[in-house]
């Protein structure tokens, strides 16, 4: 039977940053096994090109969540990466570490250490970041990591538009969302550098690989993790029709997203006993949180027609394609070099919110996501939505067959907060639009139409256009040994079992707020050392900025 130290399984944000970090030690030898294959090819490896990699089945795994009763039985996409890199490969290349008090809120559900002091020198320790201004804030961002973090150029005047409206309109501005201060209007940061996506293949894997000591198996679909006993001691995949095995000599780590890894735990007897002994699979941990706490950000566009024919929409035809496509293929530069999300914004819903629970995607072009409807002519939009739902969801097995895709429910808009907030998130995009910086662009409103105003026509809206910002996390809930809901221990260690981990978006108690690749790639850096018995980094004593009146002012 193959050995290797460690097995890794998923190659995907935080499994790639597992497999450089344990592979830093020659003596281990390190075995990533990933379903999916190469990412070579312009579609991943060009930033603009994003909405074509998580809608090819050759990249994602094509999941999409049960009928969804709160938004009129809709069944909503929920890719994820099934390529080296995983979704950090199919992402919109977003960059977003999350506010202080989503860590100092995890270390008070459980996941002693995980608060903010203990996260920011991991942060620090994965990127370099391009941002000029580090020396207004010492301390804080990475400068050589692997992770290079990058702005935009801002060729658009639509991009300095929104800042100054939010100006306008009376909330803060921030010269780094991802230093001390998230709240306010911003430049928003991605993971490109030199023109490329710089997913977590590119910056992780491919380093790690170089070493010798890494392996990577692609094509492999893991069927369940091996126990003697209670002792995880290797895997079962199938791989081109054959399932071979392979034995792990000291850990197991499931790393294969907030989906799969909670469906490879169910596979292999780890969950609710009686869910698992109905399918017919032997329990060998009754861990009931398997599966449950899934949450998500859920946005909508909200688009305005422009006055000026300055927006991406020229450049919506096969000719001017072609060109920036030629243009990046040649240079790397151009508008084939950025995803376009260069200007956002983290803003609080009202008075008595203590930190940001709206999030702002700004884009020049009235499109949606998936490039499949771009508006008829020029506009602009963003995506907007609330940070942390409490509506929670949940997966499960639908079969014990592996290749049988899960039942994926997140319960969206279950809780009646959730209305009050997305109603809250329009009024206020509305108001931000009609500020005068906008002035010069403003035509009419495209989505939803001023004709949409009471709160009966906001929430038919919401139902029928709502869409998610694919970021599950939360269900294999990183907690207290204690708690009978945990699945993890605050180092990763699956409760009820030896040898086994899980790092990935699954072990967040609680959502971040803004996108989930950064977060996710943290907690490999992070799960690294606990792995490797070494004493975690030194924590901060860096203080977010939060808002002096937040008690009582909105803005």
């Amino acid at each position: 039977m193959r050995k290797a130290t460690y097995i890794i399984v998923g190659a995907g944000s935080a499994g790639c940053a597992l497999a450089y970090r344990l592979s830093e030690d020659p003596a281990n030898r390190v075995l990533v096994l990933e379903f999916g294959g190469t990412d070579a090819g312009p579609f991943i490896q060009m930033p603009a090109a994003l909405s074509y990699p998580m809608n090819m089945s050759r990249y994602d795994w094509g999941f999409a969540s049960d009928p969804e009763p709160n938004l009129n039985g809709r069944r909503l996409a929920t890719p994820r990466g099934k390529v080296i890199g995983g979704s950090s490969s199919i992402n919109g290349m977003v960059y977003v570490r999350g506010h202080a008090c989503d860590f100092d809120t995890w270390a008070e559900m459980g996941a002693r250490g995980w608060d903010y002091a203990h996260v920011l020198p991991y942060y620090r320790r994965m990127e370099t970041s391009h941002h000029p201004g580090h020396d207004s804030e010492p301390g804080l961002r990475g400068t050589d990591g692997p992770l290079h973090v990058t702005r935009g150029a801002k060729w658009n005047p639509l991009y300095e538009a929104f800042i100054e409206a939010g100006r306008q309109a009376g909330y803060e501005t921030t010269a780094d969302y991802n230093g001390l201060k998230q709240e306010g209007f911003a430049e928003m940061e991605m993971t490109v550098w030199k023109g490329r996506r710089w997913s977590a293949a590119n910056a992780y894997l491919k380093p790690a690989l170089k070493r010798g000591n890494v392996d990577l198996v692609t094509g492999a679909l893991v069927r369940k993790v091996l126990f003697d006993g209670r002792r995880a001691i290797g895997v079962e995949y199938e791989r081109g029709g054959r399932i071979e095995t392979v034995r792990a000599e000291r850990e197991v780590v499931i790393a294969a997203s907030s989906i799969n890894s909670p469906r490879i735990l169910l596979q292999s007897g780890i969950g609710r006993a009686a869910d698992l002994q109905a399918l017919g699979i032997a329990v060998v941990a009754d861990r009931p949180g398997v599966g449950a706490n899934l949450q998500d950000h859920l946005e909508l566009y909200i688009q305005q027609a422009c006055t000026q024919p300055i927006t991406l929409y020229k450049h919506w035809n096969v000719f001017s394609k072609g060109l920036i496509g030629l243009q990046w293929l040649l240079r790397g530069t151009g508008l084939g070099a950025s995803n376009h999300f260069e200007t956002c914004a983290f803003i609080r819903s009202r008075a008595g919110i203590r930190y940001p629970d709206i999030q702002y995607h700004f884009l020049p072009f009235a499109v949606r996501y998936d490039g499949r409807a771009a508006a008829e002519g020029h506009g602009f939009q963003v995506h907007v939505g609330p940070m942390r739902s409490k509506s929670r969801g949940r997966v499960a097995l639908t079969s014990p067959d592996p290749k049988a895709p899960p039942s994926i429910r997140f319960n969206y808009m279950s809780h009646p907060d959730d209305w009050t907030e997305f109603r809250t998130a329009i009024r206020l995009t509305r108001e931000i639009f009609a500020q005068p910086a906008f002035a010069p662009f403003r035509g009419q409103e495209i989505q939803p139409g001023e004709a949409v105003q009471s709160d009966e026509a906001l929430d038919d809206f919401i139902r029928e256009h709502a869409e998610s910002a694919f970021h599950p996390c939360g269900t294999c809930r990183m907690g207290a040994a204690d708690d009978p809901y945990a699945v993890v221990d605050p180092e990763g260690r699956v409760i009820g079992v030896d040898g086994l981990r899980v790092a990935d978006s699954s072990v967040f108690p609680q959502i971040t707020n803004g996108n989930l690749n950064a977060p996710s790639i943290m907690v490999g850096e992070k799960m690294a050392d606990h792995i490797l018995g070494r004493d975690p980094l030194p924590p901060s004593n860096q203080e977010a900025w939060i808002h002096p009146h937040w008690q009582t002012a909105q803005r």
